[in-house]
């Protein structure tokens, strides 16, 4: 698809500029080409990533529909929910993450740091379960729970998730950004 029938889908813009390529000196000198590397970790939220890329169009949704909770799911640690549930909070969206221990693991350090404190710092409401076994129907039974308190969720899920996150590659695309 080309890019300007992207325009066709409501989007926010979250990201800013594209991020850089860098080149990678010794990596090329090793394999004898030029390596870069597309450098997503330095996007403007949540210590960066390229789920920012499909959330552009998903929140752009979400907000389009009068929607003032996002609702996402994955395992304890997911850099999709962090960043999800940062940019909730920075447009002042609540937001509910269905997260899995799929390791099932004790440990404190990966039960109450890294992105899970992250979620805490930014009001994320926490529901758990034993394992995303459906996460499209987990995530509408809890939708559906949740919309009986009167907010308006949208959930993250199936094709609406495909189809932002294939939005948000197609924008990114080597054909669609200048030559390095």
């Amino acid at each position: 698809m080309p890019l300007h029938h992207l325009t066709r889908f409501p989007r926010l813009e979250l990201i800013g500029a594209p991020t850089p390529l860098e080149y990678l000196p010794r990596l090329s000198d090793y394999l004898g080409r030029e390596i870069y590397i597309k450098r997503d970790d330095v996007t403007p939220i949540a210590m960066g990533g390229n789920k920012l890329r499909k959330l552009e169009f998903l929140v752009a949704d979400a907000l389009r529909e009068g929607a003032d909770t996002l609702i996402t799911a994955g395992a304890i640690q997911s850099n999709h929910v962090r960043q999800t549930a940062a940019v909730a909070a920075k447009l002042g969206l609540h937001c509910v993450a269905l997260l899995e221990n799929p390791i099932g693991t004790t440990a404190e350090n990966y039960l109450t740091n890294g992105n899970r404190l992250l979620l805490d710092l930014f009001n994320t409401q926490i529901e758990m379960c034993d394992a995303l076994t459906d996460p499209d129907a987990q995530l509408q039974t809890l939708a559906t729970r949740i919309e009986a308190q009167g907010v308006q969720a949208l959930c993250d899920s199936g094709r609406r998730l495909q189809r932002a996150g294939g939005n948000g590659i197609r924008r990114e695309r080597p054909g669609n950004r200048p030559a390095v």
